[in-house]
């Protein structure tokens, strides 16, 4: 067979660039099938791990506020007492026990929420956005237990105690 100038590719050449095409849309689907496998698991697992760095951070206020409880014979009102002065040396108004993040009340997806009250302090911790940035919020008071609850509504001394 003769092929003309300017003649149009054989069949043969014309099916193994459309074979090609289909094993590029064949890996393009097993990338997508992966990826929607494996991006809920790390949204959980990036959950997790906010929700852990609150607990950690509720224990570590309760160190502080210890601390703070020895150095001023009270426990701290605020998590700004807890935190860095804007300048000079720590004094009861900012004991630098703490770092600005968490002072400001925001850490890796949670709001936090420290009130003094007689004889103690109350300490919430509160995800930004339910079920993005966590799925639980957690209390605890000087007693030290941490308490948790499932679901949008603030954890109190009622909920749940951490085990």
């Amino acid at each position: 067979m003769r092929h003309k100038i300017g003649a149009e590719c054989s069949t043969q050449e014309d099916s193994v660039e459309a074979f090609h095409f289909i094993e590029l849309l064949i890996v393009i689907a097993i990338i997508l099938i992966i990826i929607t496998i494996a991006v809920p698991k790390y949204q959980k697992t990036q959950m997790f791990m906010r929700e852990t760095a609150a607990i950690k951070a509720i224990q570590t206020i309760h160190q502080m506020e210890v601390q703070y409880q020895s150095q001023y014979g009270r426990y701290a009102a605020s998590l700004a007492e807890l935190g860095p002065p804007a300048s000079g040396a720590a004094n009861p108004s900012a004991a630098d026990l703490i770092g600005n993040d968490l002072a400001g009340g925001e850490k890796q997806g949670y709001k936090f929420t420290l009130t003094g009250n007689p004889g103690g302090y109350v300490i919430n911790a509160n995800p930004i956005a339910y079920g993005s940035s966590g799925s639980r919020s957690f209390f605890s008071d000087q007693s030290m237990v941490i308490r948790e609850n499932y679901g949008p509504e603030p954890a109190t001394v009622n909920s749940k105690e951490l085990r």
